[in-house]
């Protein structure tokens, strides 16, 4: 059985989209992908939205909480995929090269739920089928 390949999915405050996006991937690519993600500046909580959506899709939330960088840079990452911005540029250097993708996601952050629903929803329509054409799984 090939090994699992480990996916950084890098956004600003790590309290919404690369949220989302890192239980669905784990969700959708488990066995073959293990998600982690962070942010370049944490927010204190995961969004309520965020969860909120999550659950709505019938999805596990326990556990969440918004990393740094600095936690996960020592970790083992075949695969960065920055979802904004200014993730995108403020990506930091890794000690070794690693392939990176960019896909960026509205940000609905102090909006309605819905909006969280529709992030929720680009996100599993659009960031799996390319996390698996990356990695080839």
């Amino acid at each position: 059985m090939p090994q699992e390949k480990t996916v950084l999915i890098l956004c600003t405050g790590n309290s919404c989209r690369s949220q989302m996006a890192e239980v669905l991937l784990n969700h959708a690519l488990a066995g073959s992908v293990k998600a982690i993600s962070a942010g370049t500046r944490p927010q204190p909580q995961v969004a309520m939205g965020a969860i909120e959506a999550l659950k709505l899709g019938g999805l596990p939330t326990d556990g969440l909480y918004p990393k740094d960088i600095d936690a996960v840079m020592d970790h083992p990452i075949d695969l960065v995929v920055t979802v904004c911005d200014n993730a995108k540029e403020a990506c930091p250097v890794f000690p070794r090269p690693i392939p990176t993708i960019h896909l960026p996601f509205h940000d609905p952050h102090g909006e309605p739920l819905e909006s969280f629903i529709l992030v929720r929803d680009d996100i599993q329509r659009r960031l799996i089928p390319a996390v698996r054409a990356a990695l080839g799984v």
